[in-house]
């Protein structure tokens, strides 16, 4: 048995459960809200962050490269075709690199500011840095936001999807950031429809539907967050 400890709408933990999800892993969810510093959490996460997996056969395992890794080298050789890492030495460093470009520099630059501003900070006190969301930073985040948008319809419109020929970490580190800013209607899915289109198809997979099944208190998704025509 596989636990996750999670926050359903941290990027990061989004990405590892979609993970699972397409290894056809089910794992036993903790929701954490890590701000609230719960020494419990910090007894097995000291970086204080979801995601943190603990499997029966491994310790605690902190952070989505970490966590994408160890799963890949347990149990990817047993997916075949399906494995989210490619065989190949260059397929995999170009898969490296764009999972590294999403939950790396997409979040430093968008998601994270999104998430923190519009859906973090309602549930923080004060003490926290909880309050209303600081619109400059909303702003850069959703102008940042295009530039990632184009780049995604600049690899789908070469490629089969976002790596390469088949669906790897890339596809899913993406997905799970534009799903926590598409929940809040920040997408510009009108700028770039090739992305769009691509974003269709990830949200169309199974290993999608829970995620499209949450819901914030007091906060409803967008009209298109779980439309799969949107």
């Amino acid at each position: 048995m596989i636990t996750l400890y999670h926050h359903p709408f941290c990027p990061h933990s989004r990405f590892v459960r979609l993970v699972l999800g397409e290894m056809g892993i089910e794992p036993r969810l903790v929701e954490e809200r890590a701000w609230d510093r719960r020494r419990e959490f910090l007894l097995i996460a000291p970086e204080g962050a979801t995601p943190v997996m603990i499997d029966d056969h491994a310790p605690s395992l902190s952070g989505a490269a970490v966590i994408a890794e160890y799963l890949d080298e347990t149990r990817g050789l047993g997916l075949g075709e399906r494995r989210l890492m490619p065989d190949d030495p260059l397929a995999r460093a170009e898969t490296r690199r764009l999972t590294h470009w999403f939950n790396v520099k997409f979040f430093n630059e968008a998601s994270q500011w999104l998430v923190r501003e519009k859906i973090n900070k309602r549930f923080m006190s004060s003490a926290q840095g909880g309050g209303g969301p600081d619109m400059d930073a909303v702003r850069a985040a959703r102008a940042n936001l295009r530039y990632h948008l184009r780049y995604i319809g600049y690899l789908i419109s070469a490629r089969n999807w976002l790596a390469g020929d088949r669906l790897t970490y890339a596809d899913l580190a993406a997905a799970a950031h534009l799903s926590c800013i598409d929940y809040l209607g920040d997408a510009q899915w009108d700028e770039n429809e090739t992305a769009k289109t691509w974003y269709a198809r990830m949200k169309s997979r199974p290993a999608f539907r829970p995620l499209l099944a949450e819901r914030l208190p007091g906060m409803t998704p967008s009209v298109a967050y779980a439309d799969l025509d949107f």
